[in-house]
């Protein structure tokens, strides 16, 4: 991983490459095809499952009035589908640990 706490798809492909021994393109392309099927899945309207990490949901939220806090005034909030992820039990108990 590098240095910045943050994991990229070449940590993943580099992962793959080292433990598994696939070679650094097909490494890629495999991080590359499970990261589309999950975008596609989403972009349907499925929610995505990752047994022991845990699960991708989509949520309509519905309209709603906002209000600017600088200046107090309301805007409407159109409504939109958002993204959430809600992590698996033992991987909060990992983080926990942690």
């Amino acid at each position: 991983m590098t240095n910045n706490a943050t994991l990229t798809r070449a940590d993943l492909a580099e992962s793959l490459n080292r433990h598994i021994g696939l070679s650094r393109a097909d490494s890629a392309a495999m991080v590359e095809s499970i990261l589309a099927m999950m975008c596609s899945a989403l972009a349907e309207g499925e929610n995505v499952k990752i047994s022991g990490f845990g699960t991708f949901v989509l949520r309509d939220k519905n309209e709603r009035v906002g209000r600017n806090p600088k200046t107090g005034v309301e805007v409407p909030i159109a409504p939109r589908r958002v993204l959430t992820f809600r992590a698996s039990q033992s991987m909060r108990e990992r983080i926990a640990r942690a």
